[in-house]
């Protein structure tokens, strides 16, 4: 008996392996296959992602030389953004399984769009309570993304494909934010990410609380 602790495979995964449906070289049928749904996922990613490393990473840099902040006092509002996130993404998972995972993703890339000016504009304040306000605010639109996302990415492909497939699409968007790497033209920047994020996942299949076994066509 193994006592040993570890990661179950999905009900599909292990259908798929009883029926000896595993494909040998998943990543290129995938690719082959259903490269809109790759191209999709890395853009519906963006408005996600971008704002992440802005709100994690740059932020030390802004809050430091523009509003002349000590780093521990930003590190402190990022830990209180992190412990809330411990609720708000499971809560936006919980709210796609009920309202649909797109529309909870769209919900909030719009929300992701808006907040840059706000957060930004809280920052350019210089005031303290304000500044830790927008740090800790940051995350709950992100998260709102990020809990449905993926569910919502991994079940656009097809079951034999979906790991290798969604995982394409989310290094594809690292990379496509690596290549493209004052307060307001970053939040445009954030807005834009999100409008991508928008028009793409207007286009990705909803399959919440639909049969996901089966094969695409």
């Amino acid at each position: 008996m193994n006592s040993g602790l570890g990661i179950l495979e999905t009900p599909v995964f292990r259908r798929l392996v009883a029926e000896e449906r595993i494909e040998r070289a998943p990543a290129m049928e995938v690719i082959k296959r259903q490269p809109k749904q790759i191209i999709l996922a890395a853009l519906a990613r963006m408005g996600e992602q971008a704002p992440a490393y802005i709100y994690l990473a740059f932020v030390f840099a802004y809050g430091t030389q523009v509003l002349h902040q000590p780093r521990d006092f930003l590190l402190t509002a990022l830990v209180t953004a992190g412990l809330i996130s411990f609720i708000t993404i499971p809560v936006s998972g919980h709210l796609s399984d009920r309202f649909g995972r797109k529309r909870i993703y769209l919900i909030g890339s719009v929300a992701t769009g808006v907040f840059g000016f706000i957060y930004f504009g809280m920052l350019n304040t210089m005031i303290p309570g304000w500044i830790f306000l927008g740090i800790v605010l940051s995350f709950i639109p992100h998260d709102v993304m990020y809990g449905p996302q993926g569910a919502l990415i991994a079940e656009c492909f097809t079951p034999r494909l979906r790991y290798s497939g969604a995982s394409i699409g989310y290094q594809l968007a690292s990379a496509l934010l690596a290549a493209t790497g004052s307060g307001y033209v970053i939040a445009g920047y954030i807005a834009f990410c999100a409008v991508v994020s928008i028009i793409a996942t207007a286009f990705l299949p909803d399959f919440t609380n639909r049969d996901i076994s089966q094969e695409h066509a």
